[in-house]
């Protein structure tokens, strides 16, 4: 017995040996939190420590690369600081479509679904599209500006607020069935902005296929002042609901049994998300499979389900994609404006590609 004893404390410490070869967690290193090992946990950290390096030296390469002034000097930062509007708009975007996406994934329990299924990007198209239809070339310039962009930030915000009150509130009171009308309302909405631009003549429709791309270029610094806060407050919500979004997580018996008004909640992130989606769309145009595109890379690597590791994880894995990209194309092919294109691709590609390996929606 006392031999038995001994050899126990022998045996425990082979155990994570053992697991490493195995691919089991050592029993005695199990535990309830984030991450089920401690090897994982520190595998979070040190992406995350990566991610955070390379977004360091995108932020530098963004704002100093071929800076022909030294370093530290009065004219290196008078340049950088005419390049700092795009950084804060790769910033406020790869925040507002990675927090988004993600709360939207667990509010919905579907991670194939982006908010841009909403009609955002439709209603967007719509508004772009009408004024080139009704004023000519001229209508490119009525819809920029700063009232025009918080116009358009609230008729989105209303219309999913409608949405959202009349199917999540009503006698329907169905995710499946809001969803669905969505789906619908974007495809009409996308197919009446698609009837106005075949009368367009083709000097119109070139005007304003540039303004339908997600381009960095489409953003203006005026607008950064109200942008940086609505997502700043929406964003900074979602994320102090981290837990809450843990509990809707598990799904709605499970929510209601531990205390949370599933509905309430669901229709308090759906508007914040929608908040979030506005300021994007209306900030740097569409990229439909963005959102998606980070949130899917983000899962992977963080490794677990609470939103507080989540979310820090996946905005900066799509600062990194995104600034990655414009830094790249801008800066070595000279086709900066077709970040939105690329994003669109590589996205739709990993959406198809996740699709076929599932199996299923």
């Amino acid at each position: 017995m006392a031999e038995t004893l001994t050899t126990l404390p022998a045996r425990e410490e082979q155990r994570p040996a053992e697991a490493q070869l195995t691919g089991r967690p050592p029993v005695g290193e199990r535990s309830a939190g984030a991450w089920p090992t401690r090897f994982r946990r520190n595998r979070y950290w040190i992406i995350l420590a990566g991610l955070a390096l390379l977004s360091v030296a995108i932020t530098y390469g963004i704002l100093g690369w071929e800076n022909p002034m030294p370093f530290g000097s009065d004219g290196f930062w008078r340049i950088a600081k005419l390049r700092a509007t795009s950084l804060v708009v790769i910033i406020v975007v790869a925040f507002c479509q990675s927090i988004s996406t993600v709360a939207f994934h667990t509010v919905t329990n579907n991670r194939i679904i982006t908010p841009s299924i909403m009609g955002f990007e439709s209603l967007y198209r719509v508004v772009q599209t009408g004024a080139v239809f009704v004023l000519g070339v001229a209508g490119a310039t009525v819809v920029q500006g700063l009232w025009q962009f918080l116009g358009q930030v609230l008729v989105m915000v209303a219309f999913s607020a409608l949405l959202y009150g009349w199917l999540l509130t009503g006698r329907f009171g169905n995710l499946h069935i809001m969803l669905l009308v969505g789906i619908i309302l974007g495809g009409g909405l996308g197919a009446f902005a698609t009837l106005m631009q075949r009368m367009l003549s083709p000097a119109e429709f070139d005007v304003l296929t540039a303004r339908l791309i997600g381009s960095i270029s489409n953003a203006d610094a005026t607008y950064l002042g109200f942008s940086l806060p609505m997502a700043g407050v929406a964003g900074g919500l979602l994320w102090l609901g981290s837990q809450r979004l843990n509990v809707m997580a598990l799904g709605r018996e499970a929510a209601v049994n531990l205390g949370i008004n599933h509905r309430r909640t669901m229709i308090i992130v759906l508007l914040l998300v929608s908040v979030m989606m506005a300021v994007s769309t209306s900030l740097v145009g569409p990229m439909t499979f963005f959102g998606f595109l980070v949130a899917m890379i983000s899962y992977q690597l963080a490794d677990t389900h609470d939103h507080r590791f989540t979310f820090p994880m996946a905005w900066l894995t799509g600062f990194v994609t995104l600034g990655g990209a414009y830094f790249v194309l801008k800066n070595i092919f000279y086709a900066q404006g077709s970040v939105g294109i690329i994003i669109e691709i590589v996205g739709g590609t990993f959406f198809l590609l996740y699709v076929l390996r599932k199996g299923r929606l």
